[in-house]
């Protein structure tokens, strides 16, 4: 009993310890990369806007947000740069999210030509919508 507290404490303060220094070491890791940034670096701050380096000195940094327009930020308030192998796998899923929506109207299309019942504009809805509404969480007054 005596070994009880002190255990206790010990297995405490372990991870306590751990987390800390793996924030700090992750603080690091940001100061680094901030105080790195360089004139065409692409960025993101902190409040997720969008832009790229055209001037910077020890404490802020004059990002262009659209062409010919240029706001001054905080060194401390950038939290990444973007580099183009990021927005290269952006692009790609923004291009198969894009086939994926046209492929799911080309089978509505088709779902309507064999068939299937379609809104008469009277309020008469479709046998898959009435399927899906029948799946949908229902919200209850208790």
């Amino acid at each position: 009993m005596d070994l009880l507290l002190p255990l206790l404490l010990v297995a405490l303060l372990i991870p306590m310890f751990l987390g800390v220094r793996r924030q700090k070491r992750e603080q690091a890791k940001v100061v680094e990369m901030q105080d790195t940034l360089k004139v065409g670096d692409r960025v993101v701050t902190t409040s997720g806007l969008f832009g790229t380096v055209v001037e910077a000195d020890d404490t802020s940094v004059d990002l262009e947000i659209a062409e010919d327009v240029v706001t001054t930020w905080l060194r401390a308030s950038i939290r990444e740069i973007r580099n183009e192998d990021a927005a290269a796998t952006t692009e790609e899923s923004t291009d198969t999210a894009s086939e994926a929506e046209s492929d799911n109207a080309l089978e509505a299309e088709s779902d309507n030509a064999n068939g299937a019942k379609s809104d008469n504009g009277l309020g008469a809805k479709s046998d898959a919508a009435t399927e899906n509404a029948d799946d949908a969480p229902r919200l209850s007054k208790d």
